[in-house]
């Protein structure tokens, strides 16, 4: 793939300050296919959730992005279809800019997650249209294995072959799991000291229900999945490699078929998803300190299409990139009772979609 056809199709907000400063770093990445350039960088205030754009890189569909850990590298993934890829790019912590380190094709199809291995040794993706996870080199100059996957689910339109959709470590750097929207499993492989993980365990899921975002708590003894078409969050008890469904709750209560991000805030008291196509918000469930179990204790209704939102470090605020709505939404949240509370502010950016922090 040539060098023009990069994508990012994310968000990235990075912290470039020291502890206790009150600006973040935001790096926004969006779908080009309108008037967005590609990537954004702007420094966000913690104080008063002012902004101020610093730089931009031209990309094209920058859907996710990743940092790797202890550097100032993010990764993108190249969200194009046949012409899909990774690209690796250095974020200047003073100044802002974004200077494209290189890229490198996907042999599979349209990468829509990305997850830097915790040691730094690789980098993996989840590719959706082709439902495959592939495996890069940490410098982004070769593909070092590419895992394929078969099966299918009851859902003739969303289901019809694997979509991979999501690739996330456990917090200990064990195990890599893998959500396969098109089959309504998880993948679970094992982070060995080879070059690349290797598949030990699948998990089956309730048919139809096409999961979608998987994260952990800090401790790695809880993780929680929200399923795109069934709209269920699902609580699981984790060890070594292990899931154990504990609680099931419905979030799109619209049953519109389109629940997109889930986070935890920094404290771990809280959890949120995002909700689309019918109702479009956020759902916030407080968290049960030992068991981990959900209640569903708010709705906040956002712009059209949230396919993701960053919850700030310091649990102030959370911003939502409404991908429809050309802008990222601002809110305050209550550190006490987890709510958001809209602040009217908005950050003006062609289809925004992902958001991170360095």
């Amino acid at each position: 793939m040539k060098h023009l056809i990069i994508v990012f199709v994310a968000i990235v907000v990075i912290s470039a300050c020291s502890t206790g400063s009150q600006y973040l770093r935001l790096i926004v990445g969006t779908y080009t296919t309108g008037k967005g350039h590609g990537i954004y960088s702007c420094r966000f205030n913690t104080k008063n959730a002012e902004y101020k754009f610093l730089d931009s890189a031209k990309a094209d569909n920058p859907s996710f992005l990743a940092a790797a850990p202890g550097t100032d590298i993010v990764y993108a993934v190249n969200e194009s279809g046949a012409r899909s890829g990774l690209s690796a790019f250095a974020a200047d912590r003073k100044n802002g800019t974004m200077q494209l380190l290189g890229c490198i094709d996907n042999p599979g199809s349209d990468p829509c997650h990305i997850a830097v291995e915790p040691a730094g040794r690789y980098v993996v993706t989840a590719d959706y249209s082709s439902g495959t996870v592939t495996v890069y080199s940490a410098e982004n100059r070769d593909v070092k294995r590419q895992l394929s996957f078969s099966g299918s689910g009851p859902d003739s339109l969303r289901q019809r072959s694997p979509h991979i959709h999501c690739v996330v470590f456990s917090p200990s750097g064990t195990h890599l799991f893998a959500t396969d929207l098109g089959s309504d499993r998880i993948y679970v492989m094992q982070n060995t000291t080879l070059a690349a993980p290797v598949l030990t365990n699948t998990v089956s899921l309730e048919p139809g229900s096409g999961p979608r975002q998987l994260i952990f708590n800090r401790s790695g003894d809880r993780a929680y999945l929200i399923s795109e078409l069934s709209g269920k969050v699902t609580v699981f008890s984790h060890k070594e490699g292990q899931l154990s469904p504990i609680q099931s709750v419905l979030a799109d209560t619209c049953l519109a078929r389109g629940s997109a991000h889930i986070a935890l805030s920094a404290d771990g008291k809280f959890l949120y998803v995002s909700t689309r196509l019918k109702g479009d918000g956020i759902v916030t469930y407080s968290v049960d300190p030992t068991e981990g179990k959900l209640a569903r204790t708010g709705f906040q209704p956002t712009g059209n299409h949230p396919r993701h939102f960053l919850i700030t470090p310091d649990d102030r605020w959370i911003l939502v990139s409404c991908k429809n709505e050309n802008h990222i939404e601002i809110y305050r949240r209550n550190t006490q009772t987890g709510l958001p509370e809209d602040t009217g502010k908005r950050i003006a950016i062609s289809q925004p979609v992902c958001i991170l922090a360095l």
